[in-house]
């Protein structure tokens, strides 16, 4: 298998077995069944090109409105988390600057997640972390129909840290390996 397909199948292990299987997003359970969730590994390392790669992918979406979102998947050369922030800034402004604000936001995952004023071992942090780096690129206008039908979506965090908590770092560890053995 190679490094790309095994990045695809972990992800998606991840989406199935964590956020859905356990309501980490609520919104994900529908785009599963619905089989439209868009699984991309992006072999390109260095910061140019991977931005390049991430409109081209925008792109994409534009061109296929039933694939409702889009899992870039960086396999290599993002391993470090602050060199990863750095990246989701310039996405964020690319997107800006290439006329996709209000049209898709990213939100982002990675193996070493650390939320702000967190332990690096709080369980908290496993609500962002995946098997790889990934940018979660979302069609806005899904995003605020979804959050509309949802009642109180601003406790959707809070919950999930809560979750978190009562589970621990074990289990999150556990989750995290079982998903590349899947």
């Amino acid at each position: 298998m190679t490094e790309a397909h095994s990045c695809l199948l972990e992800t998606e292990n991840w989406v199935k077995q964590v956020i859905m299987k356990y309501n980490i997003c609520p919104f994900a359970r529908r785009e599963v069944e619905r089989a439209s969730i868009r699984y991309v590994a992006c072999e390109q390392t260095k910061l140019a090109n991977v931005l390049s790669a991430l409109i081209d992918e925008c792109i994409y979406l534009d061109q296929h409105p039933d694939t409702e979102t889009s899992l870039f998947i960086l396999p290599r050369g993002f391993e470090g988390f602050y060199l990863y922030l750095d990246l989701v800034d310039y996405a964020n402004d690319l997107l800006i600057e290439q006329g996709y604000e209000g049209v898709y936001q990213l939100a982002s995952f990675h193996p070493e997640y650390c939320f702000e004023g967190e332990s690096q071992d709080s369980a908290a942090n496993y609500t962002n972390r995946a098997p790889y780096p990934t940018l979660h690129i979302i069609r806005e206008a899904s995003m605020e129909l979804a959050l509309a039908s949802y009642d109180d979506p601003e406790s959707i965090p809070e919950r999930n840290i809560a979750f978190a908590e009562r589970k621990g770092t074990d289990f999150f560890i556990k989750l995290l390996e079982k998903c590349k053995s899947a």
